[in-house]
């Protein structure tokens, strides 16, 4: 999920002097900023699709309401919003990034460029922590599933699932099917520690430097990642991924957060605001689901949204890196 190989190492650095500087909680929906630009409309489509994932007992009768209402228009589904939710402020500041569905080239059959496999779950996967990254990448892979450009295999582990096309036009998705259990890290720290990166670090400055220098040198900065995920294929539905909620994830209003701290199918409102990165969008102020969970996001006041399919929402989510509060949405 982010391109968090970039998102998450910066996250750190940041969150210390944004919550130093934490503005005060709304305490209402008016004075919400970006609430009366909301597209309410929206959020609600979402939120009736999604509500009956939440594992909150609270939620049943909003998300009843919401679905014995059929479509409302602005102004109907905020009224709905207001009524039927209280506005509880988060504790403080943390980090938005976001990610997407990549599509990508496979191949059948590896070549010099298509060279890494796409592993099935191994059958001794189990609790425990497995090997590691470069253990597993040592191995022959005769089972492999389809063939991929190293650094697109690394940005698909990183997603945690995606579409693979085929020369022939064939288009399957790569579902995730487990991990090694090893932790998660960002390579974008320790590119920019090492001055691979002297400039600006972003998934997009990532993923060329990893294409430009594929091979040896590529392959030792991905492997600082020890965590590798695997996974399964299926038909290509034309539908969206599905996250930890096992429901297709609405683009835009979908979120990935820490469990511990929010259950599956909780209503946020997210202020995000003051971007990392040149070229973001000033703000992302909007209504969303808690529908999936991520290695890398971890504490209350962190989250990364989900942005759709393609390489446009790849583009977008690449820049993604902005201040963030959390407001519940709490069922009265």
């Amino acid at each position: 999920m982010t391109l968090r190989a970039g998102g998450a190492a910066l996250a750190a650095i940041m969150l210390a002097a944004w919550s130093a500087r934490a503005e005060p909680a709304a305490s209402s929906f008016a004075g919400l900023a970006g609430w009366a630009a909301e597209d309410h409309a929206a959020a609600f489509a979402a939120f009736r699709e999604t509500c009956g994932v939440a594992a909150d007992p609270a939620m049943a009768r909003p998300c009843r309401l919401a679905r014995s209402a059929g479509r409302l228009n602005k102004a109907a589904a905020r009224r709905f919003f207001e009524a039927n939710f209280a506005l509880d402020p988060g504790s403080g500041s943390g980090v938005l990034t976001a990610y997407f569905a990549p599509a990508y080239e496979a191949r059948t059959r590896p070549d010099r460029e298509f060279s890494a496999p796409v592993r099935p779950r191994p059958a001794d996967l189990g609790a425990a922590p497995y090997a590691e990254r470069a253990a597993i990448e040592a191995r022959s892979a005769p089972d492999a599933l389809a063939w991929m450009r190293p650094e697109d295999l690394f940005f698909l582990q990183v997603q945690g699932s995606g579409t693979l096309r085929f020369p022939d036009g064939r288009r399957v998705k790569a579902l995730y099917a487990g991990a090694n259990g090893q932790p998660y890290l960002a390579i974008g720290g320790p590119m920019r520690a090492q001055g691979l990166l002297p400039g600006e670090v972003s998934a997009q400055t990532i993923h060329a430097w990893l294409a430009a220098h594929r091979g040896p040198q590529a392959q030792a900065v991905m492997q600082l990642d020890r965590r590798y995920n695997f996974f399964r294929l299926a038909p290509d539905d034309g539908r969206p991924p599905s996250g930890s909620g096992h429901v297709p994830l609405p683009a835009g209003r979908a979120l990935a957060v820490d469990p511990a701290f929010h259950p599956i199918g909780e209503l946020l409102w997210i202020d995000a605001d003051k971007p990392v990165l040149p070229g973001a969008r000033p703000s992302y102020r909007r209504l969303a689901m808690t529908l999936d969970t991520g290695s890398a996001i971890k504490g209350p006041d962190r989250a990364d949204l989900y942005l759709g399919q393609g390489d446009a929402a790849g583009e977008e989510a690449g820049l993604v890196h902005h201040r963030l509060r959390l407001y519940r949405l709490v069922p009265r």
